[in-house]
């Protein structure tokens, strides 16, 4: 690359990805890297986008893409002086508005898309409207809007790109000149361009350029040219670059034809086209049109939706979000440890090379956020080196983690020593490889105290219930302050009906301050008034099955036939079938109807015919059948004082429904999880369903990346697959009276295709490739945790929902603006809708679970313990701390004394009651006081920066005090000390 284009100065090319272009870089001398600089300063190379890879948008969270995003802006502007200006996305499958809005946050001013349905194309080319601004539904001006192409083919490959007709545009990819590996599939092969037939050639590519100029509204026409594994031999660029000048050559010369022709990169066409339609970059052109919505889900053929990918690979999707969630957590306390230890000048004691650690992690992170990594689409032995990178990259985090809590911790700071050898804290679990379910640490009680520290990754106080391993039934635990603690005492399960000898389960309720670090302490003895057991009923069905038992648990073993029964706690009573030992029911306790909330397994099968499903495609062969066991599920019932659960265990899944019994959030839903394990399947896919008299009237709402909600639409005269859509974190249905949230702590794929239902893909397994370049079936699947939490919530009176009205099937989900009327005008209907405040935050208790780590057991004394509130105050309710990420130093290891704050302010639905949810936090109408926000530091320095720091947004100023529109994410550099 680096010596064609120095060849001549009139070559241009693009790069997206930076993980894959820094691997390189960092094996090249210094010579090549000031050619490289020289390029990109001249505009020969552009870096488009400029993130770390070039995301999935369907399964993807938010804060991995602003993550993948910084780390790839931050890491050009440091080695190259480059600043992104265009997007590029021309792989993921399908799009997301979350990404204009990132890209607009981040000083972009344009961008480009590809994978859209072909029936959308199609429409948008008829309606001259594949050049777009794109605006978020929730904007009422245009403060969001980025100038939007759309590339109107098939594909991005070259056939595809010259105009509609790919028998002749493939004769001008020079690659696939006679005597290569590669030809054309139409038949008819490239011509070298010579003296003898550049006139002809010429002619024939000009015709194809007009055809394609007429679907768009500016005479500036794009053609790009490249495709999978190209430019990787001196051969082709030569190819490419010599014939191509040749035909420019010849168009320039001749004035009759009214054509200018050259080498350009995207920025150079996006530039061309604002300077024709007379406007500045990134501005909308006069009669161009305005569009919200999203581009899910992608066909590029037939009825060959691209729907399968939400739950491919179910196993990393969920390590992928077990991973975000530790990133976030070590990040916030790292920066908090750091900036503590600085203030107490104990900074030289303090492991500050922990960042080369955190450096890893987000680059891991990124990398998993590729299109064919959180997607599900990679190859085995691909799969296999994404997740040892992911474990790896977890382990180092739990390190930072450890280390961070340990300073922050102790009571004197100046006892503290940091030992890498002999860590201050334990794990709260381990897995024993990548593929593997992670396994709590076992607490070993004897005569001597042990403590464990618990870390809170929410920005708000929260009262949780903790669960830890202990080797004794016969525990006491204390508060920090010394208080004796009530707890649940459980057996510790193996399967079934068995016990783990000599592990048990100890449950604190405990409260946990923002942010912060919490101390307990446990001890061995017997306080019967505070030590609870939990009593236990099996239910053997028939079966002739030995059941554990222990003295310290009573248990009941129930051999045959039961009726339904109930679990309680102060806020609902929940009823279970005794058959199927599924969920049936929810009883409100301040109303006298209960809701059917009915749960049941079903199977999707795939086509005979010969396309069948794969790890892209969903191909199923007609309505699921109900799953039938080959037994009758053994049951096993859990009653106590602060959770009661119900696990039912069938031969391909093991479904845990625990209701705890506490004050606000962790009592107002049901925890759900199913062990999935189908590895014995052959073209199955496995879906839990949920049926309710919820009159949903064809209408369900998916989330995209955590970050917005998109309402959908039930299409019936679409392919039952194409009604499936990706669920990040969330989807509902609801009513005029009621609504019903499933959270999810890991991306599947979900649909609604009845009224008063949802379902969600839990695992698919799959024999075959289907054609879409992986060249594999999908059949390396592991037992997979998926983690739920299911919620009712009622709708205060007069709060109805207007149900948004149909659009055309062809651009469902998307809203035109009209373009005559003034810019403020967002389009009628209701194509906007917000999750409750209580729906965000018990969202946020899934994905963010706090850490037990156990104080490593050591020769006493040991040091005082107390526990740390970073906050001097709760943050408002609907403000997120999405991240505190410390800046790099000029040292590539170590970190700079400023992190970046970044904040999110999310819209809610006021509409859902509200009252009596023991909530601790207000809001405060987007405001908020910086300055004082953290105990013991202060605000050195706040400046409001771009999305990812390129831009400063206005001068470092004296008021710490900021305001935020809802729905908004601002980034802030600052100096905490």
């Amino acid at each position: 690359m680096v010596s064609k284009l120095q060849e001549d100065p009139r070559r241009r090319f693009l790069w997206a990805e930076v993980s894959f272009f820094a691997k390189w870089w960092d094996n090249i001398n210094a010579q090549k890297r000031a050619a490289v600089r020289r390029l990109v300063g001249n505009g020969q190379l552009e870096m488009a986008t400029g993130g770390w890879v070039m995301p999935d948008e369907a399964n993807s969270h938010y804060f991995a893409l602003i993550d993948q995003l910084i780390e790839g802006h931050q890491w050009l502007e440091k080695n190259l002086g480059a600043t992104p200006r265009s997007g590029w996305a021309v792989d993921p499958f399908g799009h997301s508005p979350t990404m204009p809005y990132l890209l607009r946050r981040a000083n972009l001013t344009s961008m480009l898309i590809q994978r859209v349905h072909y029936a959308i194309k199609k429409h948008f080319s008829a309606t001259h409207s594949l050049e777009f601004m794109w605006r978020q539904t929730w904007d009422p001006d245009s403060s969001t809007d980025i100038f939007c192409h759309m590339m109107p083919f098939y594909s991005y490959d070259v056939p595809h790109t010259c105009g509609p007709d790919p028998k002749i545009c493939c004769q001008f990819d020079f690659k696939r000149l006679p005597g290569g590996r590669i030809n054309c599939p139409w038949k008819v092969p490239p011509r070298a361009i010579t003296e003898a037939n550049v006139a002809e050639r010429a002619a024939l590519l000009l015709d194809q350029y007009r055809k394609k100029s007429r679907l768009f509204r500016s005479n500036v026409l794009l053609v790009p040219l490249g495709d999978d594994f190209r430019y990787d031999k001196p051969h082709e660029w030569d190819a490419q670059f010599f014939n191509y000048q040749r035909l420019f050559d010849f168009l320039n010369s001749q004035p009759a034809l009214h054509v200018q022709a050259q080498f350009g990169t995207l920025s150079d066409y996006f530039d061309a086209l604002y300077k024709r339609t007379g406007v500045e970059p990134g501005a909308r052109p006069p009669g161009f049109p305005v569009l919200s919505g999203d581009f899910f889900s992608y066909a590029d053929r037939e009825d060959h939706y691209w729907t399968g990918y939400y739950t491919s690979r179910p196993f990393y999707k969920s390590l992928d979000r077990t991973l975000e969630a530790h990133l976030r957590g070590a990040e916030i306390l790292y920066s908090l440890a750091v900036a503590h230890s600085r203030r107490s000048g104990l900074a030289s004691q303090y492991p500050l090379s922990n960042f080369a650690l955190l450096t890893e992690a987000r680059r891991t992170l990124g990398l998993f956020q590729h299109h064919d990594a959180i997607t599900g689409t990679a190859k085995e032995a691909v799969v296999v080196d994404y997740g040892v990178r992911l474990l790896r990259s977890l382990v180092s985090l739990k390190q930072v983690i450890i280390n961070a809590a340990h300073y922050l911790v102790l009571g004197d700071k100046e006892t503290y020593h940091f030992d890498p050898e002999a860590p201050f804290l334990q794990m709260d679990d381990t897995r024993l490889n990548h593929d593997a379910l992670p396994e709590r640490t076992v607490i070993q009680l004897d005569s001597s105290p042990r403590y464990v520290v618990l870390f809170n990754p929410l920005e708000q106080e929260r009262l949780s219930v903790v669960s830890l391993l202990v080797s004794s039934p016969r525990v006491c635990v204390f508060s920090e302050e010394g208080q004796p603690l009530a707890v649940q005492i459980s057996a510790h399960w193996s399967s079934a009906t068995d016990m783990v000898p000599d592990v048990y389960q100890v449950s604190v309720p405990i409260r946990l301050p923002a942010l912060g670090l919490g101390v307990l302490r446990l001890q061995l003895g017997l306080d019967r008034h505070r030590t609870l057991p939990s009593s236990v009923r099996v239910y053997l069905h028939g079966r002739q099955l030995a059941v554990s038992r222990h003295e310290a648990f009573p248990l009941r073993v129930i051999d045959s036939g039961t009726g339904d029964f109930a679990l309680s706690n102060r806020y609902m009573q929940v009823w279970f079938s005794g058959l199927s030992g599924l969920l049936k029911s929810i009883r409100r306790v301040d109303e006298e109807q209960e809701q059917r909330v009915d749960m049941e397994f079903l199977v999707y099968g795939t086509r005979t015919s010969k396309d069948k499903s794969g790890a892209y495609l969903f191909l199923p062969d007609g309505e699921a059948q109900p799953y039938v066991p080959k037994d009758a599920p053994v049951l096993r019932v859990t009653e106590g004082p602060f959770f009661s659960e119900v696990v039912a265990f069938y031969e391909h899944v093991h479904q845990v429904v625990r209701l705890y019994n506490l004050p606000g959030v962790e009592g107002l839903s049901l925890d759900v999880s199913s062990l999935v394990d189908i590895r014995d399947y052959v073209n199955k896919e496995l879906a839990l369903r949920i049926h309710t008299d919820i009159d949903s009237q064809g209408t369900f709402f998916t989330d995209l990346n955590g970050f917005q909600v998109q309402p959908r639409r039930y299409l019936k005269k679409l392919p039952l697959q194409a009604n499936f859509y990706p669920m990040p974190v969330m989807a509902y249905i609801q009513d005029a009276q009621n609504r019903l949230t499933l959270h999810t702590a890991q991306a599947l794929g979900v649909s609604s295709l009845h009224d008063g239902q949802l379902e969600v893909i839990l695992d698919r397994r799959l024999m075959q490739d289907d054609n879409r370049g992986l060249g594999q079936g999908l059949k390396d699947n592991k037992k997979t945790c998926n983690h739920f939490r299911l919620q009712l919530e009622r709708r205060t009176l007069g709060s109805e929902p207007g149900f948004f009205s149909t659009l055309a099937a062809l651009v469902r989900d998307l809203v035109f603006h009209n373009s005559r009327s003034s810019d403020r005008e967002v389009s009628e209907g209701h194509s906007t809708s917000y999750p409750s405040l209580l729906s965000h935050l018990t969202s946020m208790h899934l994905n963010a679970p706090a850490l037990a780590l156990p104080v490593a057991r050591r020769q006493p004394p040991a040091p005082a313990l107390r526990s740390f509130h970073p906050l001097a105050f709760s943050l408002p309710c609907d403000f997120h701390l999405l991240n505190l990420r410390t800046l790099q130093a000029e040292e590539e290891t170590l970190p700079s004394a400023e992190a970046a704050l970044i904040l999110h302010r999310k819209g809610f639905d006021c509409g859902l009651e509200a009252k009596n949810l023991g909530f601790n936090c207000t809001t405060s109408q987007g405001k908020l006081s910086l300055g004082s926000l953290f105990h013991g530091l202060d605000v050195g320095f706040l400046q409001p920066t771009s999305l990812t720091l390129l831009y400063p947004l206005a001068s470092p100023s004296n008021s710490t005090d900021i305001y935020l529109e809802p729905m908004e994410v601002a980034t802030f550099r600052l100096r905490l000390g």
